[in-house]
Parts: structure tokens; C-alpha cells; sequence
């Protein structure tokens, strides 16, 4: 005859709970299944499969008891190792939204802005259509299996307990924001340089010529020049989103060894 204790039933709720919130928490802030277009409800239901298929072969999970103060303190460790992976992805999309938003501001359309969908807020058409570009590529090379088998690799990496990551880790985690800016400028270099030459000689032909109204003239021609720029540009986009996103994806295998 089969006996249920509270030993029993807090392993078999924790087995499945613990791993439910650091991939639901996970999913809220990832790219893609957590933008604003994807309904929370779909994104609970995915985060439930994915959780009934890493549960079985993820190392075992301690017994507490649910009303303890131990168990709040793995939900919240769960939790920021959640966030930590979810957010040290979305560095990858955002360093393509600050790339679009520095190559507007220099070819004069950091005016022309529309709401992104995705997060909510305003940005640059520029950004708007890089972020488009950068979320194609990443569901063309399957980054979204990718992320999760990362993801499910962490359950190893890090075990489900109440020591959670280290402070190597979240120091590591923001350190990621300098490696986001550092590559949003490599990125945007050509096209800023290039219109920089631009805007040089534009001044050059004012001092020429101090009769000649070069605004009515000089904007329109670095818009034109701008979207020239952006499209010749448009091959080395490839190559540079294959080592960051190497690079990102290595990160967050990484983040819960520190």
C-alpha cells in the first residue's frame, strides 16, 4: 500500500515547482516568447511543458518543507537564476536597438521613432528595423531551441538549492552591459564613420559657400546617404550577429559556474 507523507508530497511538488519558476521566470524576459505580443497565458503553458519534459532529468531536488522559510529562499534563488539567463539574452537583441539608435542620431532620424511592440516603448525606425533583422536571424538559426537547451543545462550547472548564484555572478551579469555597449558601437562604427566623413565635408562646403543654405539640403541628402550606408551595410550584419550570439549563449552557460 502506497503511504503519502508530507515528505513525499513536498519532493514531488518541489521537483516540478522549483524548476516551473526558474523557467517561467525565465520566459517572462527572454527575447521573443517575452515580448508584450506573447499572451501571458501562452507563455505559462509553455513554460509547464518545458518543465514536465527537463523535470525527469534534472538532479534531485532537496526536501523541505513548503511552508518554510527555506522554501521561499530557493523560489527566490530559482527565480533570479531565471532572470539573470533571461536578461543576459536580451543584451543581444538591445545591442542591435542601441546600434539602430546611434546611426539614426548621426543621419538625422532620431525623430522618426514608433513604438516597439515587443517592449512598449518608442524607438527609432533604424532600431525598430534591426531589432526585426537581428529576431529573424535568431529564429532562423534555431537560437530559440538553443536558449533552451541552455537553459536546461543549467539545472546541472547549478542544481536547484538555496545558495543560488554567487556575487562573481551577478558582478559578471552586469559587467555584460559595457560588453553590450561595446558591441552596439563596433557595429554602428562604419555606418557613424561614414557619415561623419559626410557631415565634415558638409561643413567644409558652408565655410565655401556661407550663401548656400545647406540645411535645406544637407538633411535629406544624410538621409538618403543614411539608408545607402545601411544597406551596403547590410552584409556584415551576418558575421557580427554569429559571434555575439556565440558569445551570449556561452555567457549564460557560464553565468552559474562563477
Amino acid at each position: 500500500m502506497l503511504e503519502l507523507d508530507a515528505s513525499v508530497i513536498g519532493s514531488w511538488i518541489g521537483g516540478l515547482f522549483w524548476p516551473f519558476i526558474r523557467i517561467s521566470t525565465f520566459f517572462m524576459v527572454a527575447p521573443i516568447v517575452g515580448a508584450q505580443l506573447v499572451p501571458v497565458r501562452i507563455r505559462i503553458l509553455l513554460s509547464l511543458l518545458v518543465t514536465m519534459a527537463v523535470a525527469p532529468h534534472i538532479p534531485a531536488v532537496p526536501v523541505v518543507d513548503l511552508l518554510s522559510v527555506e522554501n521561499v529562499a530557493i523560489a527566490i534563488q530559482q527565480m533570479l537564476i531565471g532572470l539573470g539567463m533571461g536578461y543576459a539574452l536580451q543584451f543581444l537583441l538591445q545591442m542591435f536597438v542601441m546600434a539602430g539608435q546611434l546611426i539614426a542620431m548621426k543621419m538625422g532620424l532620431g525623430f522618426a521613432s514608433m513604438v516597439d511592440p515587443t517592449s512598449g516603448v518608442s524607438v527609432p525606425v533604424v532600431s525598430q528595423f534591426h531589432l526585426l533583422m537581428v529576431t529573424l536571424l535568431f529564429l532562423v538559426v534555431n537560437g530559440h531551441l538553443v536558449m533552451i537547451d541552455v537553459l536546461a543545462a543549467s539545472f546541472n550547472a547549478i542544481p536547484v538549492s538555496s545558495s543560488g548564484l554567487t556575487s562573481a555572478a551577478y558582478w559578471h551579469l552586469a559587467g555584460m552591459l559595457s560588453w553590450m555597449m561595446a558591441g552596439a558601437l563596433l557595429i554602428a562604427l562604419p555606418a557613424i564613420t561614414a557619415l561623419l566623413i559626410v557631415n565634415s565635408t558638409l561643413g567644409v562646403i558652408t565655410r565655401a559657400a556661407p550663401q548656400l543654405n545647406i540645411f535645406s539640403v544637407g538633411f535629406p541628402f544624410m538621409v538618403l546617404l543614411g539608408l545607402g550606408i545601411i544597406w551596403v551595410s547590410m552584409t556584415s550584419y551576418l558575421p557580427h550577429f554569429e559571434r555575439y550570439s556565440a558569445e551570449v549563449l556561452e555567457m549564460m552557460a557560464l553565468l552559474p559556474r562563477y
